[in-house]
């Protein structure tokens, strides 16, 4: 295995792991800020206070954390304040692997489709089955190979 793929493997790692321990994880309906504040009997004033703002800026900084428009230095600010640790992540719903599958099969599908649609106008059409054998060969060697447009929708 080449360098290369061995970094990708352990990048993949990384991710795959962050999500099976965050997959249970979902944003509260109050959103963090306000639940962990309540949860630790914290007013809004209090909290205020150990930022160094308004009460006011308080209850609007939990309603830009439910709109998505709270900045991470101000989330990572007010966890602080709150005695915790802010935490951000991206992860995939899957494994990294799937969502390569995935994108290969969709690439493999559109590239064999146009070749099938060429060799159609010329009455030279591969059937059904040869179609889908092409699509599974072209699948592998994309995922494979990972040309510089893997990613690409064209």
């Amino acid at each position: 295995m080449s360098v290369r793929k061995t970094i990708k493997r352990q990048y993949q790692g990384i991710v795959d792991r962050a999500a099976l321990q965050l997959s249970a994880v979902q944003k509260p309906p109050e959103g963090w800020v306000a639940t962990v504040r309540k949860a630790l009997g914290m007013s809004g004033a209090q909290l205020a206070r150990r930022l160094g703002v308004s009460r006011a800026s308080v209850s609007q900084t939990e309603k830009n954390e439910l709109s998505g428009s709270v900045t991470l230095k101000h989330m990572q600010s007010t966890a602080e304040a709150l005695g915790c640790r802010f935490v951000y992540a991206i992860v995939p719903v899957g494994p990294t692997e799937d969502l390569i599958r995935d994108q290969a099969e969709r690439k493999a599908t559109k590239l064999v489709r146009r070749a099938s649609g060429h060799m159609a106008l010329e009455s030279q059409s591969l059937p059904l089955e040869k179609n889908k054998e092409e699509i599974a060969r072209l699948c592998d060697e994309l995922i494979r190979d990972m040309p510089s447009d893997f990613w690409e929708e064209r």
